[in-house]
C-alpha cells in the first residue's frame, strides 16, 4: 500500500520539493493532507494536482477564497486555523508527517503528530530548538521515529547508520557561510535584507535565508544536532564550507571521519527521510569531483554573534533556547522589513535573553508562555 503523507508547509521551499519527490515516486507515496500559512492560491493548485483528502490554511482569513477555489472538488475537505492543523496530523490514515512549517508554529502540530504515533520527517528545526528535551521524551514514550530532513542532520544520520554504539568524538556541522562571509565589520554595517536574501548556494525561504546570513540558522542546527544525536554541544564543531558539497560529517573516537556529500539539492534528504532505509532513484544533478574544490574555514563568532548566542543558549538549557528562537523570529522579520540593521538582530536577541525570565525545567505550557514573553520584549527593544 502507498504511504500516506501529510505535509505541514506544503507551499514553502521544502514542501514544494517534497511534492516533487512524491511525484517521482507516485507508486509508493500519496498525499493525504497539505497545509499552508497564507499562500492559499498555491495550496489550491497543489490540491488540484495531488488530490489530498484535506487541505488546511493556517490564516483563517483565506478560508473562503481557498474553499471557493476548490468548490468543484467535494472530496477535498477544506479547513482553517492552527487547531485544524493540530487535528489533521492525527488522522488515522496518515503514515508520516513532514514538518516543514517555519518557526515556533511547528511545535504544536509536531507534538500532536508524535502523540498520534506518526513517523516524523523533521524539517522544522525550531521544534527541537525550543523544546528538544520534551520532543525527544515524547518520541521515546510513543516509540515514534524522528528522521532529519535538514541536509546537515540528514548527512550526520547517514554517517552514523550502521555504526551501532560506536562513540562519536565530534560532529562536524558544515555551513556555507552565507553571502556575507568575506565582508569586513565595517561593510556589515551597511548590508540590507536584499543583500542577505542572495544566498550563494541554496534556494530557501526568506526567513531561513536571513538566518543563514546571520549564522543563526547554524546555531539552531547545533541545538538540533545535540537533541537528535545525543551529543553534548561541546562535541559539535561548525565548519564554514562555501561549496555546500560536504553536508556534514562525524568523527569517531578512533579518528575516522565519515561524511555525506552531494550537490546542494534538498530533495535528496527529503527522499531519504521518506524512504529510509531504502535508497530510490532521484532525478537531478550529480556531483563532479573534477570541477568542484572543497574548502573549510573557521567561523568568526565575533562578527556573526548569533552563532555564539546559540551556543550560549544551549549551555544554559531550560527555556533559554526558546527565548533565543522567539527573539530571533521578531528580529529576523524586522530586518527583512528594514526596521532594524543587520547588526541589531544579534543585539536584540542578546538583550531579550538577558531580560526574559529563565526557567531551568520548563513544561510545554512554559514554552508557550516564554515564547509570548520573549516576543513582547523583542518588540519593545525594536
Amino acid at each position: 500500500m502507498k504511504q500516506q503523507i501529510c505535509i505541514l508547509g506544503s507551499t514553502g521551499s521544502i514542501g514544494t520539493q517534497a511534492l516533487d519527490v512524491i511525484d517521482q515516486h507516485s507508486d509508493r507515496f500519496e498525499v493525504y493532507a497539505l497545509t499552508a500559512n497564507r499562500r492559499w492560491e498555491l495550496l489550491a493548485e497543489q490540491a488540484r494536482r495531488f488530490q489530498p483528502a484535506a487541505v488546511v490554511i493556517a490564516d483563517e482569513q483565506y478560508y473562503q477564497p481557498l474553499s471557493e477555489a476548490l468548490h468543484d472538488l467535494p472530496d477535498i475537505k477544506v479547513y482553517a486555523g492552527s487547531e485544524a492543523i493540530d487535528q489533521i496530523v492525527e488522522a488515522e490514515p496518515i503514515d508520516m508527517v513532514l514538518t516543514a512549517m517555519v518557526g515556533f508554529s511547528g511545535l504544536s502540530p509536531t507534538v500532536h503528530a508524535i502523540k498520534a504515533r506518526k513517523k516524523i520527517c523533521l524539517a522544522n528545526k525550531e521544534t527541537l530548538v525550543v523544546a528538544g528535551e520534551l520532543i525527544c521524551q515524547l518520541a521515546q514514550e510513543h516509540r515514534v521515529p524522528i528522521l532529519p530532513v535538514d541536509s546537515e542532520h540528514s548527512a550526520i544520520f547517514q554517517s552514523i547508520v550502521g555504526e551501532g554504539d560506536n562513540e562519536i568524538e565530534k560532529i562536524l556541522l558544515t555551513c556555507s557561510g552565507g553571502p556575507f562571509r568575506k565582508l569586513t565589520d565595517a561593510e556589515l554595517n551597511h548590508v540590507t535584507a536584499a543583500d542577505a536574501l542572495r544566498h550563494p548556494t541554496w534556494d530557501m525561504g526568506a526567513k531561513i535565508t536571513i538566518d543563514s546570513a546571520t549564522l543563526m540558522n547554524k546555531g539552531f542546527e547545533v541545538i538540533e544536532a545535540k537533541w537528535l544525536f545525543g551529543v553534548p554541544v561541546e562535541k559539535i564543531q561548525v565548519l564554514i564550507h562555501p561549496q555546500s558539497i560536504v553536508h556534514s560529517a562525524v568523527q569517531f573516537v578512533d579518528g575516522g571521519v565519515k561524511a555525506q556529500l552531494g550537490v546542494p539539492d534538498m530533495r535528496l534528504p527529503i527522499q531519504y527521510a521518506f524512504t529510509y532505509p531504502d535508497r530510490l532513484p532521484l532525478q537531478g544533478d550529480r556531483l563532479d569531483f573534477f570541477r568542484q574544490p572543497l574548502e573549510f574555514f573557521e567561523p568568526d563568532v565575533k562578527k556573526f554573534h548569533c552563532l555564539e548566542l546559540a551556543f550560549e543558549a544551549m549551555r544554559q538549557g531550560g527555556n533559554m533556547p526558546c527565548i533565543l528562537n522567539a527573539a530571533n523570529e521578531i528580529a529576523n522579520e524586522a530586518f527583512r522589513q528594514n526596521r532594524c540593521s543587520f547588526r541589531a538582530v544579534a543585539e536584540i536577541i542578546e538583550q531579550t535573553m538577558q531580560r526574559v525570565a529563565f526557567d531551568k525545567s520548563p513544561t510545554l505550557d512554559t514554552y508557550f508562555q516564554t515564547d509570548r514573553d520573549a516576543r513582547l520584549v523583542a518588540r519593545e527593544l525594536l
